[in-house]
């Protein structure tokens, strides 16, 4: 039998709505959206059985997982309520907004007994699959430094428009010109984490004010350095009301003999691997990785991302129908999203270094 599938939030949300109306194991069985007259309009394009305005109808509706992509305050609040209703749970970044909706959300997940997928699709980008993997053979030695940058002007989705909250409702701005940058980590230090095994321990913080957009009291850039469990540090930086075309994602890893690089400037280019592991090397390799996998089914790019959507739509189907652990679970989704929120307490505490929580040994008593 078919999965049955819910998806909140039309805007972000539709990628998840082209992949799931494609899934031969799914059904796109339900859509929900505030926004008046937009839920019916994307179930009759997707031929939907169902669409609500109302998101606890949707939770109580005949389906079987709920994808989260409301905005992202009301991520916690919406994966609870959905898991109270029975219903699996794949969230869109960040899991939380404070430290404690993500106790919350940790215990929720656990008294639930259901799945709860954190969907960050940087992490199923098919070069940091492949950076992953040389890592992990060794091939810059151990990891020690890595620095990311995400630079994404988005302050045309800061006004007017609906998204059923607002952040200043006289001035028109929604609840992303409110967001510290550096709670929106994940893009860069998820993928981090996963290259370089390990989990953030403790986090410093610095923003630049608000220059830009100071009508909304709007951070314009934000950078966390962390520390992580291995000993290695981190470094992300991120902004989302800069004045930058087009927008950047970019990373560096750092191991004791090479590098990983991938291109800066927002523009393509190839990756940079540097390694003293090869005889007579005499600069870094150039290497032309893609976001998308090769060999992909046609369907594989239907979410955008290159084909990091699929796979990441796939991997919760198959936790759910295999019974298994999502691979980045409710703890890994936490160790990507609340280092970025400590790291904004230390800045608005003059740079004073913050401990980051362990969630697992918190409510499961693991070290």
């Amino acid at each position: 039998m078919a999965l049955r599938i819910g998806v909140a939030g039309l805007r972000r949300g539709m990628g998840f709505v082209r992949v799931f109306s494609h899934h031969r194991e799914c059904e796109l069985a339900a859509v929900c959206d505030l926004e008046p007259g937009r839920a019916k309009s994307v179930a009759d394009e997707f031929d939907a059985p169902m669409y609500f305005e109302d998101y606890s109808e949707l939770c109580r509706a005949d389906i079987d997982a709920i994808v989260v992509a409301t905005p992202a305050p009301l991520h916690v609040r919406h994966a609870l309520e959905a898991m109270s209703e029975g219903k699996h749970v794949m969230s869109e970044v960040p899991a939380a907004f404070d430290l404690d909706e993500a106790e919350q959300l940790a215990r929720g997940v656990e008294r639930s007994g259901l799945k709860y997928m954190f969907a960050e699709n940087m992490c199923y980008f098919a070069y940091i699959e492949t950076y992953e993997q040389m890592v992990k053979r060794g091939d810059i030695g151990k990891p020690i430094y890595a620095e990311g940058e995400y630079i994404h002007d988005c302050r045309p989705l800061m006004h007017d428009r609906f998204d059923g909250m607002t952040a200043g409702s006289e001035r028109g701005l929604t609840w992303r010109a409110s967001l510290p940058p550096i709670h929106y980590c994940t893009h860069d230090l998820g993928p981090i984490l996963e290259i370089m095994d390990t989990r953030v321990v403790s986090a410093v913080g610095m923003h630049t004010g608000s220059n830009v957009m100071p009508e909304g009291g709007t951070i314009d850039m934000e950078v966390g350095v962390f520390r992580c469990a291995s000993g290695a540090v981190a470094k992300i930086l991120v902004g989302f009301s800069i004045a930058r075309q087009p927008s950047m994602h970019w990373m560096v890893v750092y191991g004791t003999q090479g590098y990983l690089e991938g291109p800066r400037g927002g523009a393509g280019g190839d990756h940079m691997l540097y390694t003293e592991r090869t005889d007579n090397l005499q600069g870094p390799m150039r290497l032309p990785l893609s976001s998308s996998h090769t060999g992909a089914p046609p369907e594989a790019t239907a979410g955008g991302h290159g084909t990091s959507e699929y796979f990441m739509c796939n991997d919760f189907v198959r936790c759910i129908v295999d019974d298994t652990q999502p691979k980045i679970d409710v703890y890994r989704g936490l160790d990507y999203s609340v280092p970025g929120i400590c790291a904004h307490l230390s800045a608005e505490n003059g740079g004073e270094p913050v401990e980051v929580p362990d969630y697992r040994a918190m409510v499961n008593g693991e070290g």
